[in-house]
């Protein structure tokens, strides 16, 4: 049986009020209760408490040492099977069931979301979703085909747009066929001993590994990437006619290119926003399967 996390798990204290609980309970966010448990219980961990604070300057460090070192190293030199072979090892190993979960769902939520601004375009615009299952699955160079999907249908689209002189725009019935609930459970990876590292914390440790093992057109293009956060929330507000969902989204503007120190931080936040425009995609595609119904 799985064990509720802390705060779910004690009577709620006055006295002593627990945040975590504040923030499950709280639904000024568009989150499932399933997601943000599992979300909370990561952020909550003594490994975020205690690791993360020695970690993330450490990370920080390396990320500008190892910037000096790739001035020599031949500028095309990239080791990515290398790279995604640490990286899903690593996550086998040591990281939360928790973490790896939210992260193995973030490939189908964006390919979800790109599919279904696609789908809603006044264009026909081709996609490429990911859907890994299994951890091994990541091994095939899924992190960088992540943040070139997303590039390659940026560009894609406007292409399209401008080569027809149109426009996204609101869309009075939106194709919502595409988003689904991801075929992954929290209870397939692995609860092994040292399965202990939270999200956060191994975000900032892989940052500098991803930087050392892909050119610097690579590494800058990932970091980056997280700036067009803004351009999909745009993009899904426009088509929804709903510009007051991009509250949501605090990855700052995708034309002012932020340092790479704070990439790993910056994608925890890319995480959370890809989710919880999910959840309201889903919210929204319920909505308007009960209006049909009715």
């Amino acid at each position: 049986m799985k064990r509720l996390p802390d705060f779910l798990a004690h009577e709620h204290d006055t006295r002593d009020p627990n945040p975590w609980l504040a923030l499950y309970l709280d639904q000024s966010t568009p989150l499932p209760d399933h997601v943000k448990q599992a979300w909370l219980a990561d952020s909550s961990s003594l490994a975020r408490q205690f690791l993360l604070p020695f970690i993330r300057p450490l990370a920080r460090t390396l990320i500008v040492l190892i910037q000096v070192i790739k001035v020599f190293v031949p500028r095309r030199w990239a080791a990515s099977r290398l790279l995604h072979w640490l990286l899903a090892e690593g996550l086998k190993r040591l990281v939360s069931p928790e973490a790896n979960w939210l992260v193995m769902r973030h490939f189908h939520l964006g390919g979800q979301i790109l599919e279904f601004i696609a789908k809603n375009s006044p264009v026909p615009v081709d996609t490429a979703p990911l859907r890994p299952i299994v951890l091994d699955d990541l091994k095939d160079e899924l992190f960088l085909k992540h943040d070139l999907n997303l590039f390659n249908f940026v560009i894609r689209l406007n292409q399209a747009l401008r080569f027809t002189e149109q426009q996204l725009g609101p869309v009075a019935a939106p194709d919502f066929s595409m988003i689904v609930e991801p075929p992954i459970m929290l209870e397939d990876f692995a609860h092994g001993a040292l399965n202990k590292v939270d999200l956060q914390t191994a975000i900032e440790c892989f940052t500098p590994i991803y930087q050392l093992f892909l050119t610097d057109n690579d590494f800058w293009r990932a970091a980056n990437s997280l700036q067009l956060d803004e351009t999909i929330g745009v993009y899904a507000a426009t088509i929804l006619n709903a510009p007051q969902h991009l509250i949501l989204l605090n990855n700052k503007h995708p034309l002012v290119p932020q340092s790479t120190l704070r990439a790993g931080y910056r994608l925890v936040l890319h995480g959370l926003s890809t989710e919880m425009l999910h959840a309201l995609l889903m919210q929204l595609k319920m909505a308007q399967a009960a209006k049909q119904v009715a």
